[in-house]
């Protein structure tokens, strides 16, 4: 009987502890989970990355956009929700009178015993600096600015030994260039107390990996401290199509650094250009430990649509995984091309991953803007409103083509297959007066769907950017002098342009209209296309105010 209870209660053990394993299994698997590329959509370049409590911070640069720098957390690597803006008060960022691809560049954030550090070049300005906040979501500090940095893109290093030190891209030696492109790396020892360097700077690397093959534009170092070694992490050979990222090491914080033999650790350059979905251009990348001991480099990249390397949604934010192999950070591209898709464990199973199916609306239901939206340079004065939700844009005689701040609210365009609506009231009094939606590259490039007035009668217009005026590309009558729907529809190469009034269904006002002068091949610049709400006087006062009732972007390629 005693051998009967026992072979029983073995039996059940046996049941429960297999039934146990193989729900731990289930659970385990369970965790592993597939995340899309870019994680950022859109005009999100320069990735900066830092880890604080077993949550992720990200930085991107924005140029001649307010607010500066948007602050990203997410707590996977993978779902990233923006929780504010570094430079979110007027008085801590001066954009007057820059072109839309002068400004922010390459911020980089760190955090050092309570307190989170970001540095970074304003360009066009007073070049380099600091700002310190002890929460992400800030405030923020204003700038302290380091004057004795003669470069851009600076980034802090906290060593183990207690000190502090700030990298950045700096002239030739003796402000001698040996050829076009010829820049150094250069280290200070970095003060915490004062927010000030120290002593004098000293180059650290020179040309770049491969000095006898003149590399161009070493830029945007990182250093990490990791087995026994000081690695020295940067881009190289411009941020188009032959961008890269290269890495050295050190016993010693200021060198001398050994290039890795298999340099660069990152590139896309040496690929066939009539590839399927390529990613081009990547590199400026940052690297980071998860919470599970595995490693990841997030890095900038691009979607040209055609294999000519035409793409308007400017650098975007990729991530793939990092291995280390004989103590040296590789880029673990599972292959030679940057996938839409990567496996990654996930903490929490019913945690959701990012895709590329992101939709917006915005209806006007808060008193403020949400973070994802900006202007064009600072603006100095409350020129819109939000009441009853309903967005309020005054008419200035401010124009996207000046290098002021004009009545402009954007958001980025994120999808090659997309589109973006609004319903607009508005009601002209004189032919300068518009409003409407416009695709925005820069000052020379941009598209302007807007309501207006001709002959003293509402019409509704497609404008073209050209030179220092504006292009009419078609104007049609309008029926009504009510609210009218409006929008773009990005198909990759091509825009088309819609409109509706009242209740009445989509009429095409103008197809196949060329996206390529917009992409950063014909446009130039570093920016991406920008989807704004914009009214204008064209120079001209003007009391009137357009009225917005929402705003909506769509993916039209869903995977």
């Amino acid at each position: 009987m005693k051998r009967v209870v026992f072979l029983l209660f073995v039996s059940v053990f046996l049941m429960t502890y297999c039934k146990n394993e193989s729900h731990e299994k289930q659970q385990i698997k369970s965790q592993i989970s597939t995340y899309s590329n870019p994680i950022l959509q859109g005009f999100y370049p320069d990735p900066s990355i830092c880890k604080v409590n077993g949550d992720f911070y990200m930085v991107n640069s924005t140029f001649a956009y307010f607010p500066g720098i948007p602050i990203f957390k997410s707590s996977d690597l993978v779902n990233w929700k923006q929780i504010g803006n570094v430079l979110d008060r007027p008085e801590q960022l001066n954009l007057d009178g820059l072109d839309v691809s002068s400004g922010i560049f390459a911020p980089a954030i760190n955090y050092h015993k309570g307190l989170y550090y970001l540095v970074c070049t304003l360009v066009g300005g007073k070049n380099n600096f600091v700002v310190t906040a002890k929460n992400p979501e800030g405030p923020w500090s204003n700038p302290n600015w380091i004057p004795e940095l003669s470069g851009i893109d600076p980034s802090l290093f906290f060593d183990k030994d207690g000190k502090s030190y700030i990298v950045y891209n700096s002239e030739s030696p003796d402000n001698k260039p040996e050829y076009d492109g010829h820049r150094t790396i250069k280290i200070y020892e970095f003060d915490l107390e004062t927010l000030k360097v120290v002593g004098s700077a000293q180059i650290v690397i020179n040309k770049g990996a491969k000095p006898e093959d003149k590399p161009i534009w070493i830029e945007g170092p990182h250093i990490y401290q990791e087995n026994g070694y000081y690695y020295l992490m940067a881009a190289e050979g411009g941020t188009s199509d032959e961008h890269s990222e290269v890495v050295f090491r050190s016993k010693n914080v200021k060198g001398p650094y050994v290039s890795y033999k298999d340099n660069p650790i990152l590139t896309q350059r040496h690929l066939d250009a009539n590839r399927e979905n390529p990613v081009t251009s990547t590199g400026h990348a940052d690297i980071i430990e998860d919470n599970n001991g595995n490693w990841w480099g997030v890095f900038l990249g691009c979607r040209p649509y055609d294999n000519e390397g035409h793409f308007n949604t400017g650098r975007e934010t990729f991530m793939v995984p990092v291995k280390w192999k004989n103590d040296w950070p590789i880029f673990d591209l599972e292959g030679d091309i940057v996938k839409d898709n990567y496996k990654i464990s996930l903490a929490k199973l019913a945690t959701k991953t990012t895709s590329r199916n992101v939709d917006f609306k915005d209806e006007f239901n808060s008193n403020s803007l949400a973070f994802d939206w900006v202007f064009l340079r600072t603006p100095k004065e409350k020129w819109y409103s939000i009441l009853n939700g309903k967005l309020k844009i005054h008419t200035r005689p401010e124009t996207t083509s000046g290098a002021s701040n004009p009545s402009f609210i954007g958001y980025r365009q994120k999808h090659l297959f997309g589109n973006v609506t609004t319903n607009l009231t508005f009601k002209p009094v004189s032919e300068n007066e518009k409003a409407g939606l416009i695709a925005f590259q820069n000052e020379k490039h941009y598209y302007y769907l807007c309501k207006s007035l001709k002959d003293n009668k509402p019409v509704i217009q497609l404008l073209k950017s050209k030179e220092d005026t504006l292009e009419l590309l078609i104007e049609k009558p309008l029926q009504l002098n009510t609210s009218i729907k409006l929008k773009i529809v990005a198909k990759g190469a091509t825009y088309s342009f819609l409109f509706a009034e009242g209740e009445n269904n989509w009429q095409l006002l103008k197809d196949t209209v060329d996206a390529r002068f917009l992409s950063t091949k014909v446009a130039g610049g570093f920016v991406g296309t920008i989807y704004g709400m914009y009214s204008t006087s064209l120079g001209v006062t003007s009391e009137n105010t357009a009225e917005y009732d929402w705003f909506e972007t769509e993916n039209l390629n869903k995977l």
